[in-house]
């Protein structure tokens, strides 16, 4: 083989060479735009999600607060019901001891 044949197969195999190597950084760049874009989908995901939690802690604090007032009004009725009874308990035994 002479010597201008196998320059010219090294020319070829560096310009194939060349060429799969720019493929690659294609492929890559390419691969670099996807990543950013699931990133940015993904971050937006997240702050949808974190407003989503903001609402529900103050739902849940808005639940406890109206658990905590039905509470105090049920002991509140309880108490009245206990001071009626006592009343109608005090109203029978006047009555049964005439």
């Amino acid at each position: 083989m002479s010597a201008k044949a196998m320059e010219e197969m090294q020319v070829t195999a560096t310009a194939d060479d060349f060429h799969a190597l720019e493929e690659k950084i294609y492929r890559t760049i390419e691969l670099l735009k996807e990543a950013r874009e699931a990133k940015a989908a993904a971050e937006r995901t997240a702050a949808r999600f974190r407003e989503q939690l903001d609402g529900r802690d103050d739902q849940t604090q808005a639940l406890r607060a109206e658990v905590v007032a039905l509470r105090k009004e049920r002991e509140e009725v309880r108490t009245r019901v206990e001071k009626m009874l006592k009343q109608i308990e005090a109203l029978t035994e006047e009555e049964s001891k005439s």
